[in-house]
């Protein structure tokens, strides 16, 4: 009951505050990390104006796995890319690095070249559950299209939630996406991020924006991920070896571990002799991109590929058993899926696009760091711990490569 409880409080949070952590974390920028381009005034993907965000993040339970009680360690996320104000379609397109994932609805996203509703990211049991509440959802705020094939992806939580025990509902839903709004987006151990890990300390939510100038225009390219992907050497921070520099705080199991647990073999006891144990790139990423740039579904799908830049400058490979999904869209050409009516649309020129290209390999590396920045180390099931990320160790290893900047 006391885990029950816990969970209808965090509900309300989040529908009321998003979710958001009761003392702000920093972000990557307030550390002295240095990025290329210039960020909108909330530096999320928020500043493509008319996109909301909602997370429900569920946190329940310590100690030993009980499968269906807990611990609980996830949420959701979602993402509106016009807001509850419309509900008009956007122009849309989509790729992947390695395909070891899921997000529903991209067939016929690549099919008509439209994103018919919001984007919802969880975890990797809990898609159809979500999938289901996304559809009620629409009907309910009479949102009806022929056919209903929601966008819903996933990134696997198991070492800290109970995964298994379907503890997503479609109340968490509902609220992640009654309760999305402009404005601040909170990352770290937020929403459907809330039990993932990312290069072996703890990952999550990350978003981050940029301001590109064309020569037919200025435009905003906004960027959220969920970061579960990646293992610790290859980890690099504005080109800093963090990785290879910080070889401890590994993923371990605080006060013991049954044989049963999840990764047993593979993970030591905290602090035990020798605890560094092999590196597995086990995990995932998903990025959802978002741009005022008036591109069409093929240019879309173009620079949702561009979003592999950002990961790989952050040591990132798309490893065999990662999922690296991405999706993009366009708040651009507005009516422009009509039922009945010729339409008109415009199209950037593909010779004025590379500083699209550009502004989404910045902000996904930004959103990357922004979610390993602004997590907090979390014990999960079965005393499974994941380490934030040091940010004294962070700020000290800037200054060694001579990469720390004086924060704005």
């Amino acid at each position: 009951m006391k885990g029950v409880l816990m969970a209808i409080a965090l509900l309300v949070v989040a529908a009321t505050a998003r979710g958001q952590q009761s003392t702000p974390r920093p972000r990557a920028r307030d550390l002295g990390v240095p990025f290329t381009g210039t960020p909108g005034p909330f530096n999320a993907i928020t500043d493509v104006a008319g996109v909301e965000v909602g997370e429900t993040t569920i946190i329940s339970g310590s100690g030993a796995k009980v499968v269906g009680k807990g611990p609980v360690r996830t949420g959701v996320t979602a993402i509106l890319p016009r807001g509850h104000a419309a509900s008009d379609t956007v122009f849309a397109g989509w790729a992947t690095l390695n395909g070891n994932g899921e997000m529903t609805g991209t067939t016929w996203v690549r099919e008509s070249g439209f994103l018919e509703g919001p984007v919802l990211i969880t975890n990797t049991i809990s898609v159809g559950t979500v999938r289901d509440a996304v559809i009620a959802w629409s009907l309910r705020n009479g949102r009806r299209w022929d056919y209903e094939l929601p966008v819903v992806a996933e990134t696997w939580d198991g070492n800290l939630n109970d995964i298994e025990g379907f503890h997503v509902r479609a109340e968490h839903v509902l609220a992640a996406l009654d309760g999305a709004r402009g404005g601040p987006v909170p990352e770290g151990n937020v929403g459907g991020g809330t039990g993932m890990k990312c290069h072996e300390f703890k990952g999550g939510t990350g978003t981050s924006s940029r301001r590109v100038t064309t020569k037919a225009g200025s435009y905003t390219v906004g960027v959220l991920v969920q970061c579960n992907y990646g293992f610790r050497s290859p980890l690099r921070v504005a080109g800093v070896p963090v990785g290879e520099e910080i070889r401890d705080l590994m993923p371990c199991f605080a006060g013991g571990a049954p044989e049963r647990a999840v990764h047993r073999s593979e993970y030591a006891l905290c602090g035990a002799a020798g605890a560094r144990v092999e590196e597995r790139d086990v995990g995932s990423i998903i990025v959802v991109i978002a741009t005022d740039a008036p591109l069409l579904p093929h240019q879309l799908e173009r620079l949702a590929k561009r979003a592999t830049v950002g990961i790989a400058r952050n040591g990132g490979y798309g490893s065999n058993t990662s999922g690296d999904i991405f999706i993009a869209f366009s708040t651009a050409n507005a009516g422009a899926a009509s039922a009945t009516d010729t339409t008109r649309v415009t199209m950037l020129p593909n010779d004025e696009i590379t500083p699209l290209f550009a502004g989404v390999a910045e902000a996904t590396e930004e959103s990357i760091i922004n979610a390993l920045v602004a997590a907090e180390t979390m014990t999960g099931v079965d005393n499974f711990k994941v380490w934030a990320l040091p940010h004294d160790r962070l700020q000290a290893l800037l200054k060694k490569y001579n990469r720390l900047t004086t924060p704005d």
